[in-house]
């Protein structure tokens, strides 16, 4: 694992109506930065793969949860309809 930070997306459908999901959302705000404007999707910086954060998030799902991670550090972006802050972590971070 490289020390350099990365910007990873998290993306997830959580499927049990039931179940408590804070500590998957309090994991993922422990990250060196997190930015998160959408419902379900999340940018973390972290020195870790997409592979190590989806197996620790897998601890905070059910079996039936769905979890996307993906590197997209450097990745070309465009938003609409987001705040100037949203838009400068972006800036910051990708």
């Amino acid at each position: 694992m490289s020390a350099t930070n990365r910007t990873l997306l998290v993306g997830y459908d959580l499927l049990n109506d039931s179940k408590d999901y804070s500590k998957l959302i309090d994991h993922l705000k422990t990250f060196d930065a997190w930015w998160h404007n959408l419902d379900s999707t999340w940018l973390v910086r972290t020195s870790k793969t997409a592979s190590e954060v989806r197996d620790e998030l897998k601890a905070y799902v059910d079996a039936k949860d769905h979890v996307l991670v993906i590197d997209v550090t450097g990745d070309n972006w465009a938003t609409y309809g987001f705040n100037d802050k949203a838009n400068d972590w972006l800036r910051n971070h990708v």
